[in-house]
């Protein structure tokens, strides 16, 4: 006999895999309901750790959900959208000024295009996106660009919320200039100047790491916002289902009740009809006996006569 080893994909229907990225394609306000739908039909199925991994998912924001339905909606543009990112950062990389030039010109217009398609789907899903939903969309398009993590993040298709990108690389929309060639001889800088020139380098240093904490401050500062309204949103299901519940027990106490007394009825009845039924006797045995008496007076009397 072969054994089907616990969340094996296939059993029961769907992989967990498959459920999850169903999740995530559901509308954040059905997100709660659709979770505890899939969980509980995973455990059913014997998928406990499926079960476990099902509960675990948070529920989207709305600008987030609308990024992974462009993913799954679109999966040849985002394809080729990812492979901009690529070429991007590879660019970046290696100082190539032409190739920034060239990719940071079709950012923005592909960028805007991508936004305004997902900012479509979610409105042809019921869900119309506001300002800065559709803010954070772009802010999450550009995160892909600019960092290979974000992109990762966004290719499986189960982000939780928006994504910001790094400050530098916002920052550097326009191809660096090439550096100048070092002269032969280099004139010395006078003491004020190099001072000068180290003073705004710390500045610029500080000012991206500050730039880099704001940003990290943002993510989560998202991702708890996020969190809250997934409890949020389990905590009203969870009082709906309570709701239910009572309502449900209220109606079962009211069917009690109803036969209870329905039963009460029955044994009176019952009582009444035990009464009747041993009076009846009473009586039929009364007038079986009087019957045998005047039968004994006539037989009696017959004799006499005779």
């Amino acid at each position: 006999m072969i054994m089907q080893c616990e969340d094996a994909p296939g059993s029961g229907g769907h992989d967990v895999e498959g459920l999850l990225d169903e999740l995530y394609a559901t509308p954040p306000p059905d997100f709660v309901s659709r979770r505890e739908e899939l969980a509980s039909e995973a455990k059913a199925d014997g998928r406990v750790e499926g079960a476990r991994q099902i509960r675990a998912a948070r529920r989207p924001t709305l600008a987030a959900w609308a990024a992974n339905l462009l993913l799954r909606s679109e999966p040849a543009e985002s394809q080729r959208f990812l492979e901009l990112g690529r070429a991007l950062r590879e660019a970046y990389r290696t100082l190539d000024a032409d190739g920034i030039k060239e990719l940071s010109d079709q950012r923005s217009s592909i960028v805007s295009a991508l936004s305004r398609q997902a900012a479509a789907l979610a409105r042809e899903a019921g869900h119309r996106l506001s300002g800065t939903a559709q803010q954070d969309v772009v802010s999450t398009l550009r995160a892909v660009l600019a960092d290979q993590d974000a992109a990762d993040r966004w290719a499986a298709g189960r982000l939780e919320s928006a994504l910001t990108p790094p400050a530098d690389f916002l920052a550097g929309t326009a191809a660096p200039a090439e550096a100048p060639q070092k002269p032969t001889r280099a004139p010395t800088a006078p003491r004020s100047s190099r001072t000068r020139v180290k003073d705004e380098l710390q500045r610029q240093e500080q000012l991206a790491q500050a730039r880099k904490a704001a940003a990290i401050a943002d993510q989560q500062f998202r991702r708890q916002r996020a969190e809250q309204a997934d409890a949020d949103a389990s905590l009203q299901h969870a009082r709906n289902l309570h709701a239910q519940a009572r309502q449900r027990v209220a109606a079962a106490e009211e069917q009690l009740r109803k036969v209870r007394e329905e039963f009460q009825r029955a044994e009176h009845e019952q009582q009444e009809a035990e009464e009747r039924c041993q009076a009846s006797a009473c009586a039929v045995t009364r007038t079986e006996r009087a019957a045998q008496e005047a039968a004994q007076e006539v037989e009696r009397l017959t004799s006499s006569v005779r």
